[in-house]
């Protein structure tokens, strides 16, 4: 019989991505939910808000599993120099690296690892080439995604748009241009920004009033397609839109590293940048009723939901914590 690793979460309780209070769960479904899942690991949770006596943990736990690598999710690590355990940390937004300087804790949690979900090539854009960093594509909780709206009983003339955009006002793009040039909306989601002023484009947040109480992958279902863009790495966004059985325009480009999640250009979803993304929309548009769109939606949808999911990514995680120990 394989012996299973033993794994300490310590957290914040009022981590606001493990509160399930948050429009955003995807981090609470990964660490609450899928890691009880997984059968060669035995996860306990240790929340405290201020300090944690890592000594209590020795000889006892194999990895010390902590949710962020700031304060702001991980309390204080009392003896975390003294103990043999390697410590395995999610990742941040790796462009707030400096800003809430980050680096200190490197030391203070005396972290081995990092992981997230996006492309290596963006943690070490910001981060030490020396410091650890695998990418685990987490996130997609599955279960809330099997029972979605058949595809030919939603809305097929317009496209939906969801997620932060940036102001369109020229006052507003000239001031965040010289006062905040690498934190707007414009500079993350450009594209994103771009689509939602085209007519056959629904920005989500436009309609949800339409769908009062209900979730967003509910509003999803609704939509035969919708995007997923951002500028700089692919977002949960993407597999969330996949899995809802929508036809998927994806922003893939060589400067989000896209291409790491696996799909495949009019098979799984249709690749779309700055330069071509209203000629492949129209080319949808103006020939809607063609079953092929239903055949990328659907493929797409069956390659998130088996290769992309929580559990898969428990997987890649339990691979890195046998490598560290």
């Amino acid at each position: 019989m394989i012996k299973k690793i033993n794994v300490a979460l310590i957290y914040k309780p009022s981590y606001t991505f493990l509160t399930r209070n948050h429009f955003d769960n995807t981090t609470y479904h990964f660490f609450m939910l899928a890691l009880k899942r997984n059968s060669k690991i035995n996860i306990s949770y240790f929340p405290e808000e201020k300090s944690f006596d890592t000594s209590k943990l020795k000889n006892k736990f194999d990895i010390i599993l902590i949710a962020e690598n700031h304060s702001d999710a991980t309390p204080e690590l009392k003896e975390i120099q003294n103990i043999n355990i390697p410590v395995i940390s999610r990742v941040g937004d790796p462009h707030d690296a400096k800003r809430k300087n980050k680096f200190i804790f490197h030391e203070k949690f005396k972290i081995n690892y990092y992981f997230n979900f996006m492309d290596k090539s963006y943690f070490y854009k910001y981060y030490p080439k020396h410091y650890n960093y695998k990418t685990i594509i987490f996130g997609l909780e599955s279960s809330l995604y099997e029972n979605t709206k058949p595809y030919n009983n939603r809305i097929k003339n317009k496209i939906l748009n969801s997620g932060a955009i940036g102001r369109t006002k020229i006052k507003s793009r000239i001031a965040n241009r010289i006062l905040n040039p690498k934190r707007s909306g414009w500079y993350f989601y450009k594209l994103r920004t771009l689509c939602n002023k085209l007519k056959y484009v629904e920005y989500a947040r436009d309609v949800e009033k339409n769908y009062k109480k209900k979730d967003y992958q509910h509003i999803l279902s609704q939509y035969c397609a919708a995007i997923g863009a951002t500028t700089f790495y692919p977002t949960i966004k993407y597999l969330e839109i996949s899995a809802s059985g929508c036809l998927t325009f994806m922003e893939i480009t060589e400067k989000n590293h896209g291409e790491y999640l696996g799909y495949k250009d009019n098979e799984t979803a249709i690749f779309i940048n700055e330069k071509n993304y209203k000629e492949k929309f129209e080319k949808y548009l103006n020939d809607i009723d063609n079953p092929k769109w239903e055949q990328i939606a659907e493929k797409g949808r069956n390659y998130t939901m088996n290769y992309l999911n929580n559990d898969r990514a428990v997987d890649s995680l339990v691979d890195l914590f046998n490598e560290v120990i």
